[in-house]
């Protein structure tokens, strides 16, 4: 039996593996395209699907709690999902985590945590604490050197050099776009391995930041937010490494749910919902349900080596 539960109940390649991919990923210059999964189950669709990456939204984990987008979540509960879904996929998973959960010494604490969970990699933000939503009005950004000490102390804290650490700017909502692009600056200088600009308005915004800065950069495509929606196409040619869809899986998942929900209400049965479902089996082949139930049965008719009891020793030492 051995070997047959590689892959089974945790990924099959390792987290320094991952961590690696992903370095050379953005190295590459291709685009990778990350869209948000807030469950394990998501993140294995995501893979089937054929992306790049898993990035894990810190909206949506606090929305899949109950809860807004305000800093209620602890690191505790970001680092038990994240790591459940880092190991759900072999993709390289990069986490939401916020303004590091404190001071920069939380934040230092915030990456080795995320390191053991084995996520490949997370962004700070540049927002004070409690932050906000980014594509919200209303949000404070810390002094640029609040933000550069909170860098140096995730940058000091992790072990695997491939550990991603990225830097989130909202500065372009409060500041200008001048003002966001002069803080990335400096965020690289302090260490930061891939920039993420919060809500930048149009395709020119796109095209100034990435003409200004020279460093790997994120692009958040998110729906109903500040961003203009651009393609894959038009975030290859603007030369942009990351795009995420940090809320988008949550967003199709929960309007099918209501829309479901009120057709139960309404008809007294779900039979008018089954062709929008996804079916049984197709839920299982996700799951690997039967490589588990082979596992299963494995260890069922499992036989011990026959051995004499007296003597202690097994037939072929005689």
């Amino acid at each position: 039996m051995a070997g047959q539960t590689t892959g089974l109940f945790s990924s099959g390649v390792s987290d320094a593996d991952k961590r690696a991919n992903l370095r050379a990923a953005l190295d590459s210059g291709d685009l990778q395209r990350w869209p948000g999964a807030f469950s394990p189950l998501v993140a294995k669709i995501v893979a089937d699907a054929g992306f790049e990456g898993v990035y894990v939204s810190g909206a949506a984990l606090a929305a899949d709690l109950g809860l807004p987008d305000i800093g209620l979540t602890t690191l505790t509960e970001v680092a038990a999902r994240g790591g459940s879904i880092a190991r759900a996929t072999d993709l390289p998973t990069l986490i939401d985590a916020d303004t590091g959960f404190g001071e920069p010494m939380s934040a230092a604490r915030t990456i080795t945590t995320l390191e053991d969970a084995g996520l490949a990699g997370c962004h700070l933000e540049d927002q004070v604490n409690p932050k906000r939503c980014g594509h919200l009005d209303g949000k404070e950004v810390v002094p640029t050197e609040d933000m550069l000490r909170r860098i140096a102390a995730a940058v000091g804290a992790r072990r695997d050099p491939n550990f991603i650490i990225c830097a989130r700017t909202d500065a372009r909502g409060v500041e200008g776009l001048d003002a966001a692009i002069d803080r990335a600056k400096a965020y690289i200088d302090a260490g930061a391995d891939l920039i993420f600009t919060e809500a930048l308005a149009d395709e020119r915004e796109f095209e100034a930041f990435r003409g200004a800065v020279d460093a790997p950069l994120l692009a958040n495509m998110t729906e109903f937010g500040k961003s203009e929606l651009l393609t894959t196409d038009q975030l290859r040619d603007l030369g942009f490494n990351v795009v995420i869809y940090p809320v988008t899986t949550l967003r199709l998942a929960m309007g099918a749910v209501e829309s479901g929900l009120a057709a139960i209400a309404e008809d007294g049965t779900q039979a008018g919902q089954l062709d929008v479902m996804q079916h049984r089996a197709r839920l299982y082949e996700f799951l690997r349900y039967s490589d588990y139930n082979a596992f299963d049965q494995n260890l069922f008719t499992y036989t011990r080596p026959r051995s004499d009891r007296r003597s202690g020793k097994r037939p072929h030492e005689y």
